[in-house]
C-alpha cells in the first residue's frame, strides 16, 4: 500500500451533508449483531472514523449501549466537526437529559486520541484495510482500551474485487487496488499488539449493478486504489470509455440477468485487552496502577 495515498484518502474533507457508504452501513449492521455475543457492557466506547464507518451503524451501537458515553475519532478537525454535526444531539433533545451517559467527545486523530485506558469498547468498521500503518493503529487502539475492554472491527479481505482484479490483469493494466490482508494475519497482529482471545471470521457479499457507471460510483464511495504500482498519472476520457465498455462486457453475469457482479470479502474480528503482564528482567519496573490490577486479578 502507498502510505501517502492512504493518508490523503483519510484526510479528504467531507462533501456536503455527510452520508456513509451503503456497503459500510450494511457491514456495520451485521457487526452490531455480533455484539450479542459480548456479555460486557461498556461504560464508554469510541467510534473510529464514524463518517465512513457508518452513521446508521453508530446509531445501532448507541441504542444498544444507551447509558454509555462515547468518543468519535476522525482523521482531521474538519471531519470531526462534520461528525459532531451529524451525531451530536441538539440541546433540546431528551437524549441530553439522560442521567447515564456523559457528554460525547469528537476528536481529530491529528490533534488528540482517546486517553489511555479511557474506553471499554473500540468500534472500527471498515477502516483497517485503508490504514497507512495498520500495526501502529492496532497498538493505538489497544492503548485506548481499559483492561477487559474489547475491540470490534471489520475490513476488506483478500477476495475483495477479485473479478475486477482479474479483468485488469488480463488486459495488462496496472493493479486495480492494493492487496488486502488475510484474517489470520490480522489475528497475529492483534496478539502482537497485546490483545487476547482474538476471534476472526469472514463472509463474502456479492453485489450486482445495472450499469458500469453505478459500479464505479460505488467504488469511489468506499475507497481508492492505494496500490504503489497503480497508474501514476491522470486517465483521459477515452480510457474511461474503454473501461466502461470492458466492465459491461466482462463483469456481466448470465446468472444475474446480465447485471455486473463484484465480490467483497468482509473480515470481522474482536479481541479483549487482558491484564498487563510484568516483563521480567534484571530490573523490572511496573506502574502502581498496573500492579494493583494484577493483584486484584490474582484474587
Amino acid at each position: 500500500m502507498a502510505a501517502p495515498a492512504a493518508r490523503h484518502w483519510q484526510d479528504l474533507p467531507p462533501l456536503g451533508a455527510p452520508a456513509s457508504p451503503w456497503l459500510h452501513e450494511e457491514v456495520a449492521r451485521r457487526m452490531a449483531q455480533r455484539l450479542e455475543w459480548i456479555v460486557t457492557r461498556p461504560k464508554r466506547w469510541a467510534h473510529w472514523f464514524a463518517l465512513r464507518g457508518g452513521l446508521e451503524g453508530h446509531a445501532l451501537v448507541q441504542q444498544r449501549y444507551a447509558d454509555a458515553g462515547f468518543d468519535v475519532v476522525e482523521a482531521t478537525p474538519e471531519r470531526a466537526a462534520a461528525a459532531r454535526a451529524a451525531l451530536e444531539a441538539p440541546w433540546w433533545s431528551p437524549r441530553r437529559w439522560g442521567v447515564g451517559a456523559s457528554a460525547p467527545r469528537f476528536l481529530a486523530a491529528t490533534e488528540a486520541l482517546p486517553a489511555q485506558r479511557s474506553v471499554d469498547m473500540l468500534w472500527a468498521n471498515m477502516a483497517l484495510h485503508a490504514a497507512a500503518d495498520p500495526q501502529a493503529l492496532i497498538a493505538q487502539w489497544q492503548q485506548a482500551l481499559a483492561v477487559d475492554g474489547f475491540l470490534m472491527f471489520s475490513c476488506f479481505g483478500p477476495d475483495t474485487l477479485r473479478e475486477l482484479h482479474r479483468v485488469y490483469a488480463e488486459l495488462g493494466w496496472p493493479p486495480a487496488g492494493h492487496a488486502f490482508t488475510d484474517m489470520h494475519d490480522w489475528g497475529d497482529m492483534l496478539v502482537h499488539a497485546g490483545f487476547a482471545e482474538p476471534v476472526m471470521d469472514m463472509e463474502r457479499i456479492v453485489l450486482t449493478y445495472d450499469s458500469p457507471e453505478r459500479l464505479l460510483a460505488e467504488l469511489r464511495e468506499i475507497g481508492r486504489n492505494l496500490h504503489p504500482g497503480r497508474f501514476p498519472a491522470l486517465r483521459g476520457r477515452r480510457f474511461r470509455e474503454r473501461l466502461l465498455q470492458v466492465l459491461a462486457e466482462r463483469l456481466a453475469s448470465p446468472a444475474e440477468d446480465g447485471r455486473l457482479v463484484l465480490t467483497f470479502e468482509i473480515v470481522y474480528g474482536h479481541a479483549f485487552k487482558p491484564l498487563p503482564k510484568a516483563r521480567l528482567a534484571a530490573e523490572s519496573a511496573v506502574g502502581l496502577e498496573d500492579m494493583r490490577r494484577m493483584l486484584r486479578g490474582k484474587r
